[in-house]
């Protein structure tokens, strides 16, 4: 081990596999990136300002401002800490830090276990049915005294039962939702070596406390956030978990930055290191780290309803709303008239249970049941499409989304970077065809040939990477691991393919290493020098036959950014083999392709060499001492350009249909990435999200327009059904409208995102194709909040920790399986597989909403409105209730529910991925428009059938309507009442009950089968076979059939809750009622597809 202070200028080069998992890729993607931005900008007003005021709550930045850990040399750490590099704690401090500090892990997020039950138990709905329930106790004790009536018990504790039902189904979507994935302590590894009292121990990292010395070697996952006491010179670091940064940072004992996001000589928790080894003491754990202060800042927010979660919220205030009102003018009306004028007919009991029955009337029970079956259904289906759900109720929250904002890095590319072109000065050939030219010229040893030998041996040579020997039984090295940086693994694969009788070994071992200085990302170059062992690599090497090298002579090679060694060449190599000046015009060709490079997506390299000759070689030998290396950089000047490479990460195969299908289906598709304006906006092109060449700036942005006066960004819908919009109301609109789907596209960078005003952000959120670049999470976060602000429902997709805050604030966050665990925690969703599994989830989430609205208007009809009007007419008009609340209930949580949930299996009746999303605030879960569908059209059939069939019995046995209605407590009456005795009314009014209650059961298999589609036929849409097939409806049915023979003909049930079997002519009269309510609604739908734009299709639902 040494200090990186005896070895200045020297930087790294290997990486790992892990690396290539979370590489960003082709350009020169830039070394240090995200919130760095805001602390350095901080930092610089620190300089000219300080701060006075105090505060606990401390934002992230400024607690990145104000360490000074990276700044104090290392015996002022030590110091500080109170511990030695070289022994470590003793056991004295150990034991006093374990009980200042605790473990080194970071907290979960509260439970709010309290808050959770009373959600459970009072959310919803179930406020309703507690006071119900309290209401029906009430009135069997004491207000039922002497005589407490059981039906009124029985009551009160099946509104319980429902209440616990209700409870049960929350808990239970709350606990599998909460079951997904534990939290972020995940990003720690389970052992690590510590040195404790001049030991050195294997330790559980959450033994770890500040001041411990720990010792990492390459593959190691950094347990703590630590200060480098000791580096050697090849240690680099994978930052990309934190920052999203493409390439390794090097690791260096000295500070290198103020910033503490910067400066090299700090390992932060959860990063890895890929190459080298280093010795580091703790100076966070746990929630202090770097790691557990973003994850504490995406907990900082807290939870807010989705979409859909406002939409039931507001349907269930309607419902609360319509029950009491009309419950109080029930009991007004007793109070005010039948108190009164009818004392006998209705006791304060059995008003109150009239009161109560009106709520559970209105109340459709088994709608919160069937919600989140018809959820958890969805999300096993979007599982088996690869999409894990965490959070339920955000399924169709991602049917609303219409802008998508997508990390680039590990989302929207594959992370494999490879060799795509080089060139040899203008002579600019693919990698293929490079091969190609050495596989049939080779024995001919032409110019060009020569020189991609040389391009080979340099790529070869001048190289960090190496295949990882457990693969080299595998029959291609393509198909091989590397172990190194993913763009020197890209180049080790050319070098190895590009020549299939010259390996990369073979050429190495002819190639005696001298000395090498790895790249630097300030030098931006890599540096090595090596001896020809042999005289075929003489060969090699000698493509310039005037160059003569020798076995006794060094080579020079050098790799890297072509804008800094460029400055360093005097010669350049030829297509033919030959070697010229480098003239201004061959330094412009070179210029203009690296240029055209970049602007497809390629990140650029070039590769330069030098002979040495031995009279040019150093008088010092140790090639380890100060006087040697600063040789070899004087020497690294007057270079000859052997080529140029491209290197790629190429796009995932899914990306560019998937952009273009999010495109047709509404949905803006934007990049938000680290990496520079230039390599994001060639990505953007290869993938879709830019259709344009020439995106505008923010010089295009006019920071003095009227806000009011921004041209608004009206997508057109080709499917939409409303008409345009007229001159008035564009102008009452407030802004200018444009009804266009031009590609206009926009390239903002991080700094160009401090500059916006609010004028300038009302005009970026018009254009359709948007790259942000190298941007911070601030700005991430900053981004969502400004689309969110203009009524955008916001989707943002990232893998990284630096996208955690954007993926908590976002209405859906996505994130990518192989992400970080912060970024998983904060996601609502997860992608397990390609991305293009997004679309997936998109037309789940459209269908969810499209299923839901089916299912409230099929419960409505029977468990709201028809159950409504028994208990009017028991109240206005004087007659018996014409249904009993226990069979509301029935129909409310058993016999509806099946059906409802094989409404949920309902395949989609249009392409639901060509039409616009969803817009939360008009196209609301439950308008008017299905209110008059399900009460005043279906509900009204329903009701008026039942209402017949319980006044036609009660005719058919003597008791005209003539003589029931305006009865009052004659019907009661204990002396009997139209010649039948006081039991034999109440078993008549008993069995027409249940006449009423088999008739809605009926009457729900017409509904059912015409509400499962909005427009189609049933002839169109058949739930028999076709694509639209769904058997599940029928065994709904049968289920739903079952359970009233049961209610109907099961004893216990008659004897205690006053049902009774019904004569059998009855159940075929209901099949007439439910084959005229499909006959109906068929010809509606007939009219709703004849005439589009007529009367009943603008109130279709």
């Amino acid at each position: 081990m040494a200090s990186t202070s005896a070895d200045k200028g020297k930087s790294i080069r290997f990486t790992n596999d892990e690396i290539k998992k979370r590489d960003a890729g082709n350009q020169q993607i830039i070394a240090y990136r995200t919130l760095s931005i805001t602390v350095s900008e901080k930092t610089n007003e620190q300089k000219d300002k300080i701060s006075k005021r105090k505060s606990k709550d401390k934002s992230l930045v400024n607690e990145l401002t104000e360490v000074s850990y990276h700044k104090i040399t290392v015996d002022e750490l030590a110091q500080q800490y109170g511990t030695s590099v070289e022994r470590g704690l003793d056991k004295e401090q150990i034991d006093k830090r374990v009980a200042l500090y605790g473990k080194n892990a970071i907290s979960p997020p509260p439970s709010n276990l309290l808050r959770k039950l009373i959600g459970y138990f009072f959310g919803g709905f179930c406020s309703l049915l507690w006071f119900a329930s309290i209401i029906c106790w009430i009135s069997w004790q004491p207000l039922g005294n002497p005589n407490p009536s059981p039906v009124n018990l029985a009551l009160a504790v099946i509104l319980m039962m429902v209440v616990f039902l209700q409870a049960f189904f929350n808990a239970w979507q709350d606990w599998s939702t909460s079951r997904v994935m534990s939290s972020i302590n995940n990003m720690l590894p389970t052992n690590c070596k510590v040195v404790r009292d001049g030991k050195v121990l294997t330790l559980d990292a959450g033994q770890l406390v500040p001041g411990d010395i720990v010792q990492i070697k390459m593959g190691d996952k950094i347990p703590a956030d630590m200060r480098l006491v000791k580096v050697t010179d090849d240690l680099k670091f994978d930052r990309s978990v934190l920052t999203g940064e493409a390439d390794a940072i090097p690791g260096s004992v000295d500070c290198t930055d103020e910033n503490p996001l910067e400066t090299h000589n700090l390992a932060m928790m959860g990063t890895h290191c890929v190459n080298g080894s280093a010795t580091g003491c703790i100076i966070s754990i746990g929630d202090n780290t770097m790691m557990g202060k973003i994850a504490r800042f995406t907990l900082d927010d807290h939870a807010t309803r989705t979409i859909l979660q406002y939409e039931i919220l507001r349907f269930v205030i309607i419902i609360a709303c319509l029950s009491l009102s009309v419950g109080a003018i029930c009991i007004i009306t007793w109070a005010a008239w039948l108190r009164v004028d009818h004392p006998d007919y209705l006791s304060l009991p059995n008003a109150l249970i009239d009161v109560i029955s009106v709520i559970v009337a209105f109340v459709p029970e088994g709608m919160p049941v069937a919600v989140t079956l018809c959820l958890t259904l969805i999300a096993r289906r979007m599982q088996k499409a690869n999409v894990l759900c965490k959070v339920l109720t955000t399924v169709e929250t991602l049917g609303c989304v219409n802008v998508l904002c997508s990390d680039k890095t590990g989302t929207l590319t594959e992370n494999k970077m490879f060799v795509s072109d080089v060139s040899i000065l203008d002579e600019e050939i693919s990698a293929q065809v490079a091969r190609d030219q050495i596989v049939a010229h080779g024995e001919s040893k032409s110019g060009l040939v020569r020189s991609l030998g040389l391009l080979q041996a340099g790529a070869a040579i001048c190289n960090g990477a190496k295949f990882d020997e457990a693969d080299a039984d595998k029959k291609s090295v393509l198909q091989m691991a590397t172990i190194g940086d993913a763009t020197d693994s890209a180049i080790l694969k050319f070098a190895a393919t590009v020549n299939p009788t010259l390996t990369v070994e073979s050429i190495r071992s002819q190639a005696n290493p001298v000395y090498e200085i790895p790249f630097n990302s300030k030098n931006k170059w890599m540096l090595t020098i090596c001896q020809p062992a042999s005289k075929g690599m003489c060969s090699v090497l000698n493509a310039d036959t005037t160059a003569d090298i020798s076995t006794k002579d060094w080579v020079l090679f050098c790799k890297g950014a072509p804008d800094v060694i460029m400055a360093r060449c005097r010669s350049i190599m030829l297509p033919d083999g030959s070697v010229a000046d480098l003239t201004d015009k061959r330094r412009e060709a070179l210029e203009s392709l690296q240029k055209r490079w970049a602007n497809d997506g390629k990140r650029v390299l070039l590769l330069a060499y030098r002979p040495i000759k031995s009279h040019d070689m150093p008088s010092e030998s140790s090639t380890s001492s100060t006087k040697f290396a600063g040789w070899a950089t004087e020497m690294n000047q007057d270079l000859t350009i052997v080529g140029l490479l491209a290197i790629v990460d190429p796009p995932r195969p899914e990306t560019l249909q998937t952009v273009q299908t999010c495109r047709n289906a509404g949905i803006r598709f934007y990049m938000v990435t680290g990496d520079f304006p230039l390599t994001a906006a060639a990505i953007a092109r290869q993938v879709g999200i830019f259709t344009t060449t020439r995106p505008h700036t923010v010089n295009d942005l006019d920071s003095q327009l009227d806000i009011k006066q921004v041209e608004q960004y009206v997508p057109v819908d080709p499917m939409a059904q409303q008409e345009p919009m007229t001159e008035d109301e564009e102008k009452s609109s407030g802004a200018t409208v444009a009804h266009y789907s031009s590609k206009q596209s926009l390239l903002l960078s991080g700094q160009d995102i401090l500059t916006l005003n609010d004028t300038m952000w009302e005009q970026v959120c018009q254009y359709q194709e948007i790259v942000f670049a190298r941007t911070s999470p601030d700005q991430k976060l900053r981004v969502v909040k400004e689309f969110q602000k203009r009524d955008n429902v916001v989707a943002v997709t990232g893998d990284g920790v630096n996208d955690a805050p954007a993926l908590k604030a976002a209405n859906v966050g996505v994130a990518i399986a192989t992400g970080s665990d912060v970024a998983i925690e904060a996601a609502d969703m997860v992608l397990l597989d390609k991305f293009s599994s997004i679309v997936d989830a998109v037309e789940n989430g459209r269908l969810v909403f499209d299923n839901l609205k089916k299912v409230i208007a099929y419960l409505l009809p029977a468990g709201s409105w028809s159950e409504l009007w028994p208990v009017v007419v028991n109240i206005f008009l004087g007659s018996p209730q014409t249904m009993s609340s226990f069979q509301m209930i029935v129909i409310c949580v058993l016999t509806d529910l099946l059906p409802s949930l094989a409404i949920m299996m309902e395949k989609p009746e249009a392409d639901l991925l060509e039409r616009q999303p969803r817009r939360p605030k008009n196209d609301r879960l439950v308008n008017g428009r299905l209110l008059c569908q399900a009460y005043l059209f279906i509900g009204l059939m329903e009701m008026l059938s039942s209402m017949f069939m319980f006044y036609y019995f009660m005719s058919q046995n003597g008791l005209p309507p003539s003589k029931v209605f305006l009865s009052f407590e004659n019907l009661n009456s204990p002396n009997g009442y139209m010649g039948y005795t006081a039991d034999e009314i109440t078993s008549l009014v008993n069995t027409a009950q249940s006449v009423y209650f088999v008739n809605l059961v009926i009457c729900q298999w017409g509904n059912v089968l015409s509400t499962r589609t909005r427009r189609l036929s049933l002839t169109q849409a058949s739930p028999l076979w076709g694509k639209n097939k769904n058997w599940y409806l029928f065994g709904a049915m049968c289920a739903s059939l079952a359970i009233a023979l049961i209610i109907l003909y099961v004893p216990v049930f008659n004897v205690y809750l006053g049902t009774s079997p019904i004569p059998v002519q009855y159940w075929f009269i209901s099949f007439g009622w439910a084959a005229l309510i499909m006959v109906a609604d068929e010809l509606r739908k007939l009219c709703v597809r004849k005439f589009p734009r007529g009367p009943i299709a603008r109130m279709a639902w």
